[in-house]
């Protein structure tokens, strides 16, 4: 797993204000009690080992994925229960994430209320660009860390404040492996493969593509430039994840898009339309 590589540091989320200036706090590690309150511990963060009687330790990868479920199952319930549709969005690092959502915003903009969850090492760059776009935004910063986990959006959920019947899509940070092995609490998962990264990528990362309800075969504006072979491409998706929905777009040149919003628009509860 990810045992080295520093996913267990604590994230810090930060939201900017109308003013334009932004707040920063750690995620802390919250959980859902049956009145609806959420509890915050202290330092001891997912992933951190726990010393119990005799000196024996509970170690990271015993005790990391089986918390993180537990902490995504009372995020998918919150959500649920306000009506709100949650998309973690994955892919390798610059496949057209934002990019995506950018138009994605500004095209269904007076449709649906989109509200963006960003996952980065650093910097709020991508929030920035969200925001110009007209979402609500929060900013995860991981730091060394390579994925976000199910305390962080908590935490996050928290800052963007939602409204029921709202879509809220999880930017993950760039990564075909580890966000794979974390659920967030998100209805659906929606992974990018990027024409740009080559067509044997699913089969390079399986897991992750696996997971997928959704595969958006990104930036196919750039097909006659590069030896891209999307026949084979959609062919191999079809042997890992044959339960997937596969869609080739371009979102900067707006081939495709249609699809995308026609499957959106089915994912999203009655109450956001």
């Amino acid at each position: 797993m990810c045992a080295t590589c520093g996913c267990a540091d604590g994230a810090r989320i930060r939201h900017q204000h109308e003013d334009g200036t932004w707040h920063y706090h750690d995620d802390g590690t919250r959980h859902d009690h049956d009145d609806g309150a959420w509890h915050e511990h202290g330092a001891a963060g997912p992933g951190q080992p726990h010393e119990h009687a005799g000196g024996q330790t509970v170690t990271l990868e015993e005790k990391v994925l089986a918390r993180n479920d537990a902490l995504a199952r009372q995020n998918r319930d919150w959500l649920r229960a306000r009506g709100i549709l949650a998309l973690n969005l994955m892919s390798s690092p610059g496949a057209g994430k934002t990019t995506l959502l950018e138009r994605t915003a500004r095209d269904l903009a007076g449709e649906l209320v989109i509200g963006v969850i960003e996952g980065d090492q650093e910097t709020a760059l991508d929030a920035d660009r969200m925001r110009a776009a007209g979402c609500r935004v929060v900013q995860v910063n991981t730091g060394t860390g390579c994925h976000l986990d199910a305390a962080m959006v908590r935490g996050a959920l928290v800052a963007l404040d939602p409204p029921d019947g709202s879509v809220v899509v999880i930017e993950n940070v760039g990564n075909l492996v580890c966000p794979a092995l974390f659920d967030l609490g998100e209805a659906h998962r929606v992974v990018l493969a990027s024409v740009t990264e080559g067509a044997d990528k699913p089969v390079k990362y399986p897991h992750m593509f696996r997971s997928a309800d959704l595969v958006l075969v990104s930036k196919t504006d750039l097909l006659p430039y590069l030896d891209f072979d999307l026949d084979r491409c959609t062919a191999d998706l079809a042997k890992i994840s044959p339960g997937a929905t596969v869609l080739p777009l371009s979102a900067r040149a707006g081939y495709g898009t249609g699809p995308w919003y026609g499957w959106l628009r089915q994912q999203v509860p009655s109450a956001a339309r």
